[in-house]
């Protein structure tokens, strides 16, 4: 596959960081992508207290804003949840599902991601739906069995004509500064392209597929020259505009 197709996307999941003065480094993350005339697609997902802010700010940038999470219902006596139409009224265009921070801290299920999938797709937000494997499964050689239960169950019929991302975060990687060997990750992420294709079709071909953990300015070019990677979710190093500017500066053919 092509790298050019499809385009390159750089997604920064904030987490639980962030106050309304931390609001200057998307700014500088704005003007930065604003600078370049040719590179790829960058989307920033903040907590939710700063994601509207975040969206009226810079309405006019070339980012795209999205959350870290949704319900599965519209509406209801669900406190404390934000539905995935009410994320779409702020002007999101993506959120971020099945994180294993969500899958481990949360117990979310498969079927429960499933089903906050089909709730982003209803309300016409783009899901990037989270794999990966723990530090043991990756040991005991159980990488492909944990992510392919996590495809199986974790993604609705309705993707076949919906855009949807894939996010491979090995879950030992996460925040660890440990990476995968390149081979390890074009491996795993061929692995996933033949399950979206098998079961997706065309649209399962041209889905973007994002690789997470331990992305920084200094091994971004690397990790997104592999093949079948699309992108990077990015955690720690997109909470400041300097390093998440390096990433996607690794991506940009041409300045302004």
């Amino acid at each position: 596959m092509p790298k050019s197709t499809p385009k390159t996307l750089i997604a920064g999941n904030w987490k639980m960081n962030g106050r309304r003065e931390n609001l200057s480094e998307i700014k500088s993350v704005s003007e930065g992508v604003q600078a370049t005339k040719q590179g790829p697609e960058v989307l920033v997902c903040p907590p939710a207290h700063l994601l509207g802010l975040a969206i009226d700010a810079e309405k006019d940038s070339q980012l795209h804003f999205g959350a870290q999470d949704c319900h599965a219902e519209e509406d209801g006596a669900y406190t404390g949840d934000i539905s995935a139409e009410m994320l779409a009224d702020l002007g999101a265009k993506y959120v971020i599902l099945g994180h294993s921070e969500r899958r481990q801290g949360h117990n979310e299920t498969d079927s429960q991601v499933r089903a906050k999938v089909k709730a982003a797709v209803r309300a016409g937000l783009i899901p990037i739906i989270c794999v990966g494997e723990t530090a043991g499964e990756q040991t005991r050689g159980r990488t492909v069995a944990r992510i392919s239960r996590q495809l199986n169950g974790s993604l609705p019929e309705v993707l076949g004509e919906a855009r949807f991302v894939i996010a491979y975060e090995p879950i030992w990687a996460i925040g660890t500064g440990l990476v995968p060997t390149p081979k390890q990750i074009a491996d795993v992420h061929a692995m996933i392209r033949g399950r979206l294709s098998d079961r997706f079709g065309t649209n399962g071909e041209t889905t973007q597929i994002l690789y997470g953990g331990s992305v920084k300015p200094g091994n971004a070019a690397e990790l997104l020259a592999i093949e079948n990677v699309n992108g990077a979710l990015v955690g720690g190093a997109s909470l400041k505009a300097t390093d998440f500017l390096g990433i996607i500066q690794s991506q940009v053919s041409e300045v302004a």
